[in-house]
């Protein structure tokens, strides 16, 4: 018997989705969490086999609560069950050890199916999730961005000036439009509202 413990910020999700699975293909739902803090504590004391893993919520994310969750039990798997499939989104989850990346539109007989899957070690994925995976594995090499020039792309996120990025770097204009000039060299932008857009979209800001 596969133990699940289904983590959502949403009760009408959570009831929706123990409705679904609890007790079908030799799968039991041990209990739930509406938050990553809650579902790290919940984890510890119920030992589940799989987590079904909301991505956004309050009080603790789905990304960190699966780190948190893994450090303790390395034995569980966590699916993620989200509505949002970005590039950064699926990376931060894959990273932090999720065995799957489901969407909530995937149907019950897929759903029951990948969590069987994710209990026997295996991973799980939404074809779309699965095609944006390999489509950024064959994506050229993207050269990284330097500690510093995170920094100030992070101050133009915030829209300040060069001027006022080195008052607050404490590093002159000029320093501020060269590190500028080398991110958009590696980003392949010519202006800092495509430089901040293409960052946010690899996942570098």
């Amino acid at each position: 018997m596969i133990r699940l413990m289904i983590v959502d910020d949403h009760p009408v999700v959570r009831e929706g989705l123990r409705g679904m699975i609890d007790g079908n293909e030799g799968i039991t739902v041990v209990g739930e969490a509406g938050s990553g803090d809650e579902a790290v504590v919940r984890a510890r004391d119920l030992a589940p086999d799989v987590v079904l893993m909301d991505l956004r919520m309050p009080g603790g994310d789905g990304v960190g609560a699966t780190s948190r969750i893994l450090a303790g039990q390395p034995g569980a798997r966590v699916i993620v069950l989200t509505t949002y499939e970005t590039d950064q989104d699926i990376v931060r989850a894959v990273e932090a050890g999720a065995a799957g990346y489901l969407l909530k539109d995937t149907s019950r007989a897929d759903l029951l199916g990948a969590i069987k899957a994710a209990a026997r070690g295996e991973t799980v994925l939404s074809p779309s999730v699965a095609t944006r995976l390999v489509t950024r594995m064959r994506a050229p090499v993207i050269e990284s961005l330097s500690p510093r020039e995170t920094e100030v792309l992070s101050l133009v996120a915030r829209g300040l000036t060069n001027a006022e990025i080195g008052r607050e770097l404490f590093i002159s204009e000029t320093t501020v439009k060269t590190h500028l000039l080398r991110v958009f060299g590696k980003l392949g932008v010519s202006d800092r509202t495509a430089a901040v857009t293409t960052a946010l979209n690899r996942g570098l800001l």
